[in-house]
């Protein structure tokens, strides 16, 4: 293909910077005179080049190179298979913190969102996505993240206040403030109890105070009484802020644990979390309660760059489990200037307690190295994908990853308008949702699944892409 006109125009301007700034005056003339170039060609201001130079051309390729090499992809040979790519479908017109879609939340679902305006919007999934009502005065800061329970009867909220509220129609059940700054983060868990007659809720909650808070909700099972929060069963302190929270369960024990991801840091930590509820509940029992919640137990950590060099610098911004695999994890990373997302099997650590094990043998500086070798080279092989995704991001970036309801990709958010869709079995970027939000603006969300609409008086299953950006936009893709 041949080169645009502007482009042979930014070459010849670089060109001649390049002249100009070594003072090669007389092949500059020439040049200028052979190009049919205006005789201020290439100075230092005053073009459209951004002031380019070949050095610094050849010194952002050198740095594009050199971050390839890190890259890892699966079947590279392979011919990427054709993806179902979303049209863009509605456009409600939001400018959203947060989105969720819940097909199981009542008879006819609805599309859930909350903005910097404070409020609290349902939306219809039918055509036109009409909105069905807002809620105000719910909080009294921008709500940052939020998850529904009972399908969908209650709410349970964090915002920038630092609060944990509970909310059931246009009501504040209930409210915490065991945060001191920012809780950016809720997640909940689900499961019956040990009779079988009740439903238990663990709910864990992540602030900027570089604190996680662990809750244990119990509703009968009528499910008529009114849900509690409840003092926290148990807490993390962490030495930087925590980025992202998972609930999963030990794939050879069943035991649950809570992931853990915070700043400054390329691991993944594990922590037990029923144990923490035991203790203090014992505890309490023993007359001795303490003024602060009990410290989940750390159970071990799963380094995401385990032969990385000093300058390799990110943390775990987003994890989402798939949907398939319990033991396949996405995660979004806060590399910059590009994204990048790491497709990881997840490395349980034992739950036996250290004091029950027998003892070690003689411990020698040899035998910890070899040791730490071969944990690292475990931590290098779980990594099955390693991919730079283009889209741009900085450090005020929140970068979210979200899995195709089938497990075959991956959406991610970027920083100018675009949802990109990657394939796990390549690792390649196969799909660019464009024209939905405005060029060069943040998307701050996406979520992605299959959403039952109506269709001639049945329920259709459609796959949902929903993205909300800092333009106002609530965009919906539709597979």
């Amino acid at each position: 293909m041949a080169p645009s006109t502007q482009i042979d125009e930014l070459a010849s301007a670089i060109v001649a910077r390049f002249l100009r700034t070594n003072a090669y005056t007389e092949t500059l003339k020439a040049f200028i005179r052979e190009a049919g170039l205006a005789p201020d060609v290439g100075q230092a201001s005053g073009d459209d080049t951004h002031n380019l130079t070949i050095q610094s051309l050849l010194e952002e390729k050198k740095a594009y190179d050199h971050s390839v090499n890190f890259e890892r992809l699966r079947n590279q040979s392979r011919e990427i298979s054709e993806w179902g790519l979303p049209e863009l479908w509605q456009n409600p017109g939001r400018d959203e913190n947060d989105v969720d879609a819940d097909p199981a939340a009542s008879t006819r679902p609805f599309i859930i969102s909350t903005g910097a305006d404070r409020q609290m919007h349902l939306l219809e999934t039918i055509s036109g996505n009409e909105a069905i009502t807002s809620f105000s005065g719910l909080s009294d800061s921008p709500v940052l993240s939020f998850v529904s329970i009972l399908k969908g009867r209650y709410i349970l909220m964090t915002n920038m206040s630092g609060h944990l509220l509970l909310q059931h129609g246009s009501e504040v059940l209930q409210s915490r403030n065991d945060h001191a700054k920012y809780a950016v983060k809720v997640v909940v868990h689900e499961e019956l109890d040990d009779t079988g007659s009740a439903r238990v809720f663990w709910v864990a909650t992540a602030g900027w105070d570089a604190t996680v808070f662990l809750y244990r909700m119990t509703i009968p099972g009528d499910q008529a009484s009114t849900p509690v929060i409840g003092d926290p069963a148990a807490r993390i302190k962490l030495a930087t802020n925590p980025e992202s929270l998972l609930f999963v369960r030990h794939v050879d024990t069943g035991d649950l644990l809570l992931l853990v991801s915070r700043r400054d840091s390329s691991y993944i930590y594990y922590y037990q979390v029923e144990s923490s509820l035991q203790d203090s509940t014992e505890q309490t029992d023993s007359g001795n309660p303490q003024n602060s919640p009990r410290e989940c137990r750390l159970l071990g950590q799963q380094n995401l760059a385990p032969h990385s060099n000093a300058w390799v610098a990110f943390s775990p911004s987003h994890m989402a489990l798939s949907p398939l695999d319990p033991g396949l994890l996405a995660v979004a990373t806060s590399s910059e200037p590009h994204m990048k997302v790491i497709i990881v099997r997840l490395l349980f650590p034992s739950t036996i307690s250290p004091n029950t094990t027998a003892p070690d043998a003689a411990v020698t500086q040899a035998s910890q190295a070899l040791e730490a070798l071969a944990l690292q080279n475990r931590e290098d092989a779980a990594i099955l994908i390693q991919a730079n995704t283009f889209a741009p991001q900085t450090s005020y970036s929140t970068p979210q990853v979200a899995w195709r309801p089938d497990g075959s990709g991956v959406w991610v958010n970027g920083d100018d308008g675009v949802v990109r869709g990657i394939e796990i079995k390549t690792g390649k970027v196969v799909a660019l949702l464009k024209d939905g939000h405005e060029p060069g603006s943040k998307v701050r969300t996406i979520w992605a699944g299959y959403v039952a609409v109506p269709n001639n008086g049945d329920d259709a299953k459609e796959e949902w892409v929903i993205s909300g950006g800092f333009d106002k936009r609530l965009i919906v893709w539709k597979v």
